[in-house]
């Protein structure tokens, strides 16, 4: 019957799983924080552009579930509503939407919004991580690191790994700028001795002259046309003669600056390692920079880019003392060093344009001002700069196992103890004097350790998440980031073929074991036992199997519903959550746990429908593990009566889909103490033998 009623329930499964809906472009619009307003639509997938209050595009919009539809736990994506700028770092994350059933009724949405706003301030050119740096270090390097949300660690990877997915895209598509590594830096072992014919010569110093007649072609058909007088007059003459050359790699800072020059520089490099100093000469008429320039801030005449991407420039106040090997001509010149903080992305070993700005005046009392940009493109050769090593992100499944190492060694170090136990050892263990003491001691540790330290509690949502990413077609990868839990399930499932769904039903669920500890209270307390009869014990056991059909077609029909669905089991509320939620969970969860002090298991034999789906796993089972003998159901009757999950027929044959392998019957097989048929064949034994009279034998 329990068969059938699967096979109807999967039939479903042509059914396909619904997802929300993405936001309309109002419902975005009114979660942009004012000034800052929505721009238009840019892609066919929800990426809008980000605006400020004067109608300037600053940044990006988007949502995370269309361009990177990751699925959690619930089987669906998470959905958050992403704010970048135009150099990717992220100015907000909200949430939007989810099913993670940890949050849904557990630990509420708090945590996971208190999450996303770690984010703000951050790039996505960082190596972002959730955890903390191994062995507790102080958080630093290459490595950026989000704390993460305890007992929820699985699902912040999946939304950290949905944010950083649809960022990268975005980043990829509309912002070519941003730098898809590190950027460079001078190389301090770096030595080279430059002359400044050197530097000329191989393309180290860049040189620029714009004549007067080239500038007043620029003007020519404006009303400023005729207003340079001297353009006029010598047009050969230069109007810009410009040098350029960046003083951070010391070969070249040596190669151009006098000793005193070059020390003032290491005292400014000491004080701002991260800026880089561009010299610039101007020996010509232009001058660099207007009359009314404040030393120590932008300049008013000069302008770099690179990329398409403004470079922040800004006097560095520094005496310019050029070396005595400088031509005399530059060392008369106009000169200065602007310096551009590597950490807003420029890259000082790849190509920048400077743009100088010319500058002309109509009138007298109200003159207009006319200007025209001249532009010089300058790189340095790559030689003289390191790029730091950018740290490689770890993947979800091992940053999960590195936050987790040593739960996960503990953990299978104790499986691999107990299940070579139970293979090989099995009717020693079961034999021994201290059997009860050892088992309870295993399950407390299960309760205790795999429980509510590591949050090892298997739940049927895990199935059901990956039914509902098989129907949709999506990736299981979201099973990688829990490998606590994994370890968990791959210890079960190896065990379907071994002895069913007895390792995991009986050893290793931690609600089992708590039940099994309610159990043993009843009997401290002197509290009545309530079994129901065989008949009615065999058909209350079809009940779970309802419930795991009935849980399918939730997942299958209306899986925004599943997490509640899935409340029927009560393990989140006393293992995730330690009772910490609604009243109405806490009680039902508190229900079961009392009527298993009168009624053995009654959660784990008569509802649970994960240990359905085990029971339907087990029927992989290779073996026949629980000794039987000839004897075993007729005449005796001793295993099944002292069974408590009444795994057991009359005939003697092991219900193994009902076996949670607690290995009482294999204690009572061996005993010769216990077992009827050993006791009868000792009696045997020792009995004098009888003369064909049937008089004992002297």
């Amino acid at each position: 019957m329990a068969g059938r009623i699967i096979i109807a329930a999967l039939a479903l499964l042509l059914a396909f799983a619904a997802q929300a809906a993405p936001l309309s472009r109002d419902e975005i619009a009114a979660r942009i924080t004012a000034p800052m307003e929505l721009g238009a639509e840019l892609t066919g997938d929800g990426v809008y552009a980000l605006l400020n209050s004067g109608g300037t595009q600053v940044g990006y919009v988007f949502e995370t579930a269309p361009l990177a539809p990751l699925p959690g736990f619930s089987g669906g994506p998470i959905d958050m509503l992403v704010v970048l700028d135009l150099e990717g770092r992220f100015l907000d994350v909200q949430l939007l939407h989810h099913n993670e059933p940890i949050f849904v009724s557990g630990l509420g949405e708090a945590p996971f919004r208190a999450f996303l706003e770690q984010y703000q301030g951050h790039s996505i050119n960082e190596s972002l991580v959730v955890g903390t740096p191994y062995g507790g270090a102080a958080q630093g390097g290459q490595l950026t690191y989000l704390d993460g949300v305890t007992k929820a660690t699985a699902s912040v990877r999946i939304a950290h790994e949905s944010i950083l997915a649809a960022a990268l895209k975005v980043a990829r598509e509309k912002m070519s700028g941003v730098a898809s590594t590190p950027p460079a830096a001078p190389d301090p072992d770096h030595d080279e001795a430059l002359t400044f014919e050197d530097l000329r010569d191989g393309g180290i110093l860049t040189h620029h002259v714009v004549s007067n007649a080239a500038l007043q072609s620029r003007f020519d058909g404006t009303r400023w046309q005729f207003d340079d007088p001297q353009a006029l007059a010598e047009p050969d003459a230069p109007y810009l003669d410009l040098w350029i050359a960046d003083l951070g790699p010391r070969s070249i800072a040596r190669a151009l600056l006098s000793p005193d020059g070059l020390e003032e520089l290491d005292r400014f490099r000491a004080i701002s390692p991260d800026d880089e100093p561009i010299l610039m000469i101007e020996t010509a008429r232009h001058g660099l920079v207007s009359p009314d320039f404040v030393r120590n801030t932008a300049p008013d005449r000069i302008g770099a880019a690179q990329d398409g991407y403004p470079v922040a420039l800004r006097d560095a106040d520094l005496l310019v003392d050029l070396a005595e090997t400088v031509p005399e001509a530059l060392r008369e010149g106009t000169a200065m060093i602007l310096r551009t903080d590597r950490r807003l992305g420029f890259d000082p070993a790849s190509p920048f344009t400077v743009t100088i700005e010319a500058v002309r005046e109509h009138g007298m009392f109200q003159p207009e001002i006319g200007t025209v940009e001249l532009t010089v493109e300058h790189a340095t050769p790559e030689r003289f700069f390191s790029r730091p090593v950018q740290a490689r992100r770890l993947g979800p499944f091992e940053e999960a196992v590195r936050n987790r190492r040593g739960d996960l060694e503990i953990l299978a170090a104790g499986l691999a103890v107990l299940i070579p136990t139970l293979l090989f050892f099995q009717s020693r263990l079961a034999g021994a004097r201290a059997y009860p003491a050892i088992r309870l001691g295993i399950l407390a540790a299960v309760l205790g350790f795999v429980g509510w330290w590591g949050q090892g509690q298997l739940s049927i949502v895990t199935p059901l998440a990956v039914l509902q990413t098989a129907l949709a077609g999506g990736s299981f990868a979201f099973l990688l980031y829990d490998p606590f839990s994994l370890l968990v399930w791959v210890a079960a499932i190896s065990g379907f073929l071994l002895w069913g769904r007895g390792l995991f039903c009986g050893w290793l669920c931690p609600f089992g074991a708590l039940q099994e500890f309610a159990h043993h209270a009843g009997r401290l307390l002197r509290l009545p036992r309530w079994e129901p009869s065989r008949l009615w014990d065999q058909r209350l056991k079809v009940v779970k199997y309802l419930a795991l059909a009935g849980l399918v077609a939730v997942t299958i029909l209306s899986p925004g519903h599943m997490d509640k669905a899935a409340e029927i089991e009560p393990f989140k509320t006393v293992i995730t959550t330690y009772f910490l939620r609604e009243w109405y969970y806490a009680a039902y969860a508190a229900f079961w746990l009392v009527l298993g002090m009168v009624t053995f298991k009654g959660f784990c034999r008569y509802l649970c429908p994960l240990g359905a789906l085990m029971a339907i796993g087990g029927a992989l089972r290779l073996r026949r593990w629980i000794p039987r003998r000839v004897e075993c159901g007729s005449p005796c009757q001793l295993c099944r009566v002292k069974c408590n999950y009444g795994a057991i027929r009359r005939s003697g044959e092991i219900q193994y889909d009902e076996c949670f392998q607690c290995l009482d019957c294999v204690t009572i097989h061996d005993d010769t103490a216990q077992c009827v048929p050993l006791i009868l064949k000792s009696r045997a034994a020792t009995r004098p033998p009888r003369t064909a009279g049937g008089v004992p034998a002297e």
